[in-house]
């Protein structure tokens, strides 16, 4: 049975910062019925292997196929460094993933640096050093790895003391090389961008991927003809691999004031080809 324009838009993530693209996308085509994996239970993904994530993201593409997703937004730096490949081969819906944006820093930087925020699989992956020797040019691209802006985000902590703290030190270490623009290479930190436009200053631009992808997502299903005309509103319907219960009330803060209603379910065992290290019996 092929898709058709009410069938809904599957996004997945290794946790629960993806809903920032989510919010991009709700914002470009808000009558779309949106579907969306936190990978709560393994985030975050940049310090595990590539056959770990690569069979994660397969797994998840699978089951958000079988609630028949009409498109697949990869919202996860580190899942598309390592798994992009292997999903287009796979798969025959539209897949939109997301990576840093080196060459709209590169454009944007004054004094030639550029600071990226990423995970450590992202900035270790061979896709990042495409982007590097494609699109920086004259650019020195300062990178730093900042796992622990990941953790906060998946309990929630987006504002406060030691967010701010925590925040703060990894800012600081790009500033003092230079940077005058830091890239969000993390669908988790554009949730703290408050504190790291405070930690910034007002001279420093700070580059998020969300709105590029939710436009290029617009852009594949109009050529297609799946973008949804219904004059309602869509909904958002959430599978959590972690306790659902434990979830609600920081999705619904991450999702933001609009999203009243939010469904959040268990994310059922999976069936993956592969058991890569770290995946319980029950998901193999």
């Amino acid at each position: 049975m092929g898709t058709a324009r009410d069938d809904p838009i599957g996004i997945f993530d290794s946790g629960l910062g993806g809903l920032s693209v989510v919010q991009a996308i709700r914002q470009r085509l808000p009558a779309e019925q949106l579907l969306y994996v936190a990978d709560s239970a393994y985030a975050p993904y940049g310090r595990r292997p590539i056959a770990f994530i690569r069979a994660r993201a397969l797994a998840l593409a699978g089951f958000l196929q079988t609630q028949r997703a009409k498109a697949l937004v990869v919202a996860c730096n580190t899942a598309t460094a390592a798994a992009a490949e292997a999903l287009r081969k796979q798969l025959e819906l539209p897949i939109i993933a997301m990576e840093p944006a080196v060459k709209l820093a590169a454009a944007a930087t004054r004094c030639n640096v550029v600071g990226v925020l990423a995970t450590e699989g992202t900035l270790a992956s061979a896709r990042f050093a495409g982007l590097l020797a494609r699109f920086a040019g004259a650019a020195r691209v300062v990178t730093r790895p900042a796992p622990d802006l990941v953790l906060l985000v998946e309990r929630g902590e987006i504002d406060g003391i030691e967010a701010m703290r925590r925040v703060q030190a990894h800012v600081s270490y790009l500033l003092r090389q230079g940077s005058d623009t830091i890239v969000l290479g993390c669908t988790h930190y554009p949730h703290l961008r408050p504190l790291i436009e405070r930690a910034a200053g007002p001279e420093v631009a700070i580059i998020d991927t969300g709105p590029a992808v939710a436009r290029e997502l617009r852009r594949r299903l109009e050529r297609k003809g799946l973008v949804r005309s219904s004059a309602g509103g869509g909904t958002i319907r959430i599978w959590t691999s972690a306790t659902a219960s434990s979830t609600r009330a920081i999705a619904q803060r991450l999702a933001g004031p609009g999203h009243s209603a939010l469904l959040i379910d268990a994310l059922p065992p999976l069936s993956i080809s592969q058991s890569p290290p770290g995946v319980p019996a029950t998901e193999r």
